[in-house]
């Protein structure tokens, strides 16, 4: 099993940044990929950046430019930097981590944190 605590979210006005952390305990051995999808109300919960264990990250088209996903493998934490936020931005970001065990690809969530821009 894999812990995930998650911080940094909050209330910020629009054009401000945030920065979320996410670090992960527990059985950290073989995590490869980390990452962040988030869910605004009233809609799926998306994808919003990861991040492989050779540090390829994938970003949605939405926030290209703004946000930067990176990682700390001896801290076993994922960072997403979030600049020039918009009123869109507004949900409940979720930290994922992604483990490679056999043929088996096993995920784990964080609770989440709530990230509310306003305009």
């Amino acid at each position: 099993q894999v812990q995930l605590v998650e911080s940094g979210g909050g209330l910020v006005q629009a054009g401000g940044s945030l920065r979320l952390s996410c670090a992960a305990s527990g059985s950290t051995f073989s995590i490869y990929v980390m990452g962040w999808y988030r869910q605004a109300p009233g809609k799926q919960r998306e994808l919003v950046a990861d991040i492989k264990s050779d540090d390829s990250t994938n970003y949605a088209d939405a926030v290209k430019g703004r946000f930067t996903i990176s990682r700390d493998n001896a801290k076993n934490t994922v960072y997403l930097q979030m600049n020039s936020l918009k009123p869109e931005d507004t949900a409940v970001y979720y930290c994922y981590v992604k483990r490679i065990v056999g043929s088996n690809r096993p995920v784990f969530w964080g609770p989440g944190t709530q990230v509310t821009v306003s305009s």
